[in-house]
């Protein structure tokens, strides 16, 4: 690709390599808040969530565990191929492919994470295995991970964007990434680990959540973004038929999500249901449309009341020993059912 001086729109063919004068200077605010918001998991402490585990967690919930955090693992993994990709080469914006570049940092730095909850939590090395190996034997997390990379083929193979069925198709994408796999798959998976935390479990677990949680709401502030500059540059994509395609998109994820709850609730985890787990993505569902600018079609209430009651920019109390919420010269909150 050859370089040019500014695109006329975000989506037009290209390489732009000129950050002055910044057409888009929110995407480059967003990267400097990325970056204050530094954590790395060595600050993680695994103390006391092996004793919880062993002695306090009845076989149900370690099924539970267990399975959320190979999902984890891979989902990901996931995420970061489809920056790679699909997004960096097709955002025409120095400011936003330096954006992408720290979310990559950030999607690898979960991906390490969530290999030391697997190498903490599952001593067995066979188990591990299976676990790291997830998306080809656990179907309820291949079913997810196959519906993610449907979306990542359609668009992996365009070379650029030059017709108007090719930026709506990497519109589509980029709403799959934000609102399903991180607003919906990843906020339900967030919804179970502050569901133990509510009842006294796993604190190192919770603690790093909240820096990923953090982060994953970045990422999708700044995907929505993308799609509302889009949405101003070239309005006619948005039309009747986007809006169709979005609904049954969500609508499969919310039957992916429910089926990975089914797996995970199977043996019975008292205070914690496949039906409020279902309502739950519905109600996240009608935050990430109405976020798009798009109707509601579920109408859902949040179900979870220990939600309301945990804080992600906490202080530190007895039960954890480090504070999640620092970030350096940046003040401001995050909450868990926020529109984003």
């Amino acid at each position: 690709m050859s370089a040019v001086v500014r695109p006329s729109k975000l989506l037009d063919p290209g390489l732009c390599l000129t950050l002055r004068p910044l057409a888009y200077p929110r995407f480059f605010e967003m990267y400097k808040s990325a970056i204050r918001n530094t954590w790395t998991v060595e600050e993680v402490d695994f103390s006391t969530d092996v004793g919880d585990l062993r002695s306090k967690m009845s076989p149900a919930e370690r099924h539970l565990i267990q399975r959320l955090v190979a999902f984890f693992a891979t989902g990901d993994s996931i995420v970061a191929n489809n920056l790679v990709l699909c997004l960096y080469k097709h955002i025409n914006a120095p400011e936003a492919r330096m954006y992408l570049s720290r979310q990559l940092y950030e999607e690898a730095l979960h991906v390490q994470f969530y290999l030391t909850l697997l190498d903490t939590y599952v001593p067995d090395a066979d188990e591990r295995h299976r676990a790291f190996a997830a998306v080809e034997n656990i179907p309820s997390i291949r079913q997810k991970a196959e519906f993610c990379l449907r979306w990542l083929n359609r668009v992996e193979g365009l070379g650029q964007l030059s017709s108007r069925a090719d930026r709506r198709q990497f519109l589509l994408n980029l709403i799959c990434f934000a609102a399903c796999v991180e607003g919906l798959f990843f906020f339900g998976a967030f919804a179970y680990v502050y569901f133990l935390r509510s009842r006294g479990l796993l604190h190192g677990l919770a603690a790093g959540t909240n820096w990923v949680f953090r982060d994953e709401s970045a990422h999708m502030a700044f995907a929505f973004e993308v799609v509302e500059t889009v949405r101003r540059e070239e309005p006619s994509l948005f039309d009747a038929e986007l809006e169709r395609d979005v609904g049954l998109m969500l609508e499969e994820a919310i039957a992916c999500e429910t089926q990975f709850a089914e797996d995970l609730l199977g043996g019975g985890v008292c205070g914690l249901s496949v039906a409020e787990v279902r309502q739950y993505l519905e109600y996240c569902a009608d935050q990430r449309l109405c976020t798009l600018g798009l109707p509601q079609r579920y109408h859902a209430r949040n179900p979870f009341g220990f939600l309301d009651l945990q804080d992600v920019q906490e202080v530190t109390n007895f039960f954890e020993r480090r504070v999640s919420a620092y970030q350096v010269g940046v003040t401001g909150s995050v909450v868990l059912d926020g529109a984003f």
